[in-house]
């Protein structure tokens, strides 16, 4: 395993062959609160790791044992002007973009407190993996403001517009087991096994197709409040991207051959 650190918050993790990449938050002494140094840290990371096309899946985690990431530095907000605040917010949102938009499989590996802008990065994932410490919610309106890291937009397409609405006006802490009926998690596990858990399912991912794999990711983003029609335009369109590649070929050949697959990756 190789690692490598991006600022002083931030550490990526090259797991086995390097085609599972683990993005660690690392700042235990703020229990990860996101500054605009971590925020900085979190974009770079991302898009070192989206340009690599060695990297087949990402699972986001977090070094401190009680929390994955209780959301903005509010102490760091509280110093700032209004002119610094307004030139602040591009940087924060390009931690949650950054996320966001990454190219394959994003996994959360949550445990503790998932609050705020930590909820929200945990949402920017495509599967979140929780275990039964886990405690997450969207609490900015109890401080006068609103989810800005992509909160209330991508809670309701998860839990549906109504659902998200009173998390979100209530700004109430959701525990694990409720988290898990609600749908605000995915995957619930027992104490401590969240990173383990997120690991071997991105381990399960990357050995699929990569070229496959981020066509089906692209198809459904993209997807996401079409109409039937519509969507399935775009899955057609992510269908013609994958059906003439090495990777397609190579599939159906060990199928065939009844043998594992040698992706290309293209």
């Amino acid at each position: 395993m190789s690692e490598e650190r991006f600022g002083e918050f931030v550490l990526v993790r090259r797991h086995g062959d390097g085609h599972v990449a683990e993005l660690a938050l690392d700042r235990p002494k703020a229990m990860n609160a996101v500054s605009s140094g971590m925020a900085r840290a979190i974009a770079g990371a991302c898009a070192a790791l989206g340009e690599d096309r060695d990297v087949r899946v990402v699972v986001l985690t977090s070094t401190h044992e009680r929390a994955f990431c209780v959301g903005a530095d509010l102490k760091e907000r509280n110093s700032l002007s209004d002119a610094e605040l307004l030139r602040q917010r591009p940087v924060s949102r390009g931690a949650y973009t950054g996320v966001l938009e990454l190219p394959v499989p994003v996994i959360a590996a949550v445990h503790g407190y998932a609050l705020g802008g930590g909820f929200e990065l945990a949402l920017s994932c495509d599967v979140i993996v929780a275990d039964r410490t886990a405690v997450v919610g969207l609490p900015e309106v109890s401080v006068g403001v609103l989810p800005g890291g992509g909160g209330t937009q991508l809670l309701p397409r998860r839990v549906g517009a109504a659902r998200a609405a009173e998390l979100v006006f209530t700004a109430r802490r959701v525990e694990a087991a409720e988290a898990r009926e609600l749908g605000l998690v995915d995957v619930l596990v027992d104490e401590g096994r969240d990173r383990e858990e997120a690991l071997a399912m991105a381990a399960r991912i990357a050995g699929n197709s990569p070229v496959g794999v981020r066509a089906a990711k692209r198809a459904l983003r993209l997807g996401q409040g079409l109409d039937l029609r519509a969507g399935l335009e775009v899955e057609d369109a992510a269908w013609r991207t994958v059906a003439f590649s090495g990777d397609r070929a190579e599939g159906v050949a060990a199928f065939n051959e009844k043998r594992t697959p040698q992706w290309p990756g293209e």
